[in-house]
Formats: C-alpha cells, structure tokens, sequence
C-alpha cells in the first residue's frame, strides 16, 4: 500500500513538535540544574522530596528519565512517512508538542518560584495528557513499534503527571501558609491520595486499563510509601494509604485492561 505524501499541515506540525522538543530539552537543563536551579532547590524547597507527606522519595524522578527518552525517540518516530499522515499522528500530534511546551514551562516557573503558578501549567499539563491519551484510545496503532514509543511513552506521562499534580498542589498549600499539624495534615494526605486512586480507576475505566498508565501512577504512590517510611517526613498511616492507593491503581488496570487490536503483520 502507498503512503499519502504529508500535507503542509503534516509538515507544519512535525516541524512543531520537534521544536517544542527543543524546547522541553531546555527546560529540563534548568530542571537538573545544568543552567538553573534543581527542582527540589527551587521555590524556597517547597517542591523537594521532604517537603510534605505526599511528596515521593528521590528515587521516584528517575522515572523522567524513561519520559523524556519517549519524548526524543516520538519526535523522531513523527517524521517517518507512515506517521506523518496517520489519522492517529494527526489526532495527537500537536497535544504532544503542547505537553512537551507545558512541562518546560513548568520547570521555568518553578525557577521563578511561582508555586502557584506551577499549579495551573501542571493541571493544564495533566488535562492535555488525559485528552492525549484519550485520543489514542480511539484510533488503531500501527503496529508494536508505535504501541511501545507512542502509547507507552504517553502511558506512563500521563500516570506520573497524575501524581506531580497532587504533590505540586501540597507543595503551594504548605508554602502558601496552610501547614497543619498532624493528625489534620494526615488525614488531609490520606483524602488525596484516596483521591489519587479514584483517579486512577476513572482512567483505568476510561481509558481500558492501560498498564502504562498505572504503573506510573503506582510507581509514584509506592515512592510516597518509600518516602514516608525512610526519607521524612516520617508517617506510617499516610505509607499504609499510599501502598493502598497504588494496589487499588493496578488492580484496576487490570479489571478494565483491553487488549490493544493491532493490524496483522
């Protein structure tokens, strides 16, 4: 079968998104403190791994590693002739440049100390991944390749983004003044991450239980268990609703998981 030529749309939007690629690589140099300030130093420490019950232990970023590896290999795996003109690369392809334009402006305003405003760019990065994903849920992926860069990459995004944005929120409520003492701050902590977990069904229902999706989302609750049992602020209850939490994520996932039709070989 012939591949469509691309459209100047197709070439416009790949020409997009691998300039917000760019974009997101310079983010991210300031978010490790290549050019700016890490992350965990910036906003007074407000986002660090220590600074409130929900916060994630250390080792849980290392899964933005694997995200922004994703990232590279789609920006590229975009400019095959077979992606470029896809119902599918169409559908979804400038919600990725969007989400790549959103993460980099996160870690920008984080420099900036502006936690709230940290909060909106997180919320609008999670909403366009919730929609992202969503979208690919409806059309057919090409084959394993794309399954893998596309599907798995936008997965685990969209989980752990999940799970930044309920920490991200805690960090500006703390900073912002509202630091109770426990057991109000504990039982606060255990609302939200009931409320992580119900997030995680609603996806795993919405979206057919895609295992990316959950192991993301699981893998930052099980570092807030790591986290509140190792690294402090120590707090067995909020550990216990967090290892809860992320055992609820991946029994959904499993519940509702459908298998991916892929065309024949």
């Amino acid at each position: 079968m012939t591949t469509a030529a691309p459209t100047s749309a197709d070439r416009l939007r790949q020409v997009g998104v691998t300039l917000a690629e760019v974009f997101c690589v310079v983010g991210t140099l300031f978010g490790v403190g290549v050019i700016g300030t890490r992350v965990e130093e910036s906003s007074g420490g407000a986002l660090a791994a220590d600074a409130t019950l929900i916060a994630p232990a250390t080792p849980a970023f290392s899964i933005w590693s694997v995200i922004y590896l994703g990232l590279a290999a789609y920006t590229i795996w975009q400019w095959l002739p077979s992606a470029a003109t896809s119902a599918r690369t169409r559908a979804t392809g400038w919600l990725i440049a969007l989400s790549m334009v959103l993460n980099a402006a996160w870690l920008l305003v984080t420099q900036q100390g502006w936690i709230w405003a940290s909060v909106v760019v997180i919320a609008a990065l999670a909403t366009t991944l919730g929609v992202l994903v969503r979208r690919l849920s409806e059309h057919r992926p090409s084959g394993r390749a794309e399954l893998v860069v596309v599907d798995g990459t936008m997965g685990l995004y969209l989980g752990w983004v999940t799970v930044a944005t309920c920490a991200n929120i805690a960090a500006a409520l703390v900073a912002g003044g509202f630091d109770p003492a426990p057991p109000v701050s504990t039982i606060a902590t255990i609302v939200v991450l009931a409320v992580a977990a119900g997030i995680g069904v609603m996806l795993a229902i919405r979206l057919g239980g895609r295992y990316a999706v959950a192991a993301a989302l699981a893998w930052g609750l099980a570092w807030i268990v790591v986290g509140r049992l190792v690294e402090g602020p120590i707090s067995v209850p909020v550990a216990i609703a967090a290892g809860v939490a992320a055992l609820v994520v991946i029994g959904a996932a499993l519940r509702w998981h459908r298998q991916v039709d892929l065309p024949a070989a």
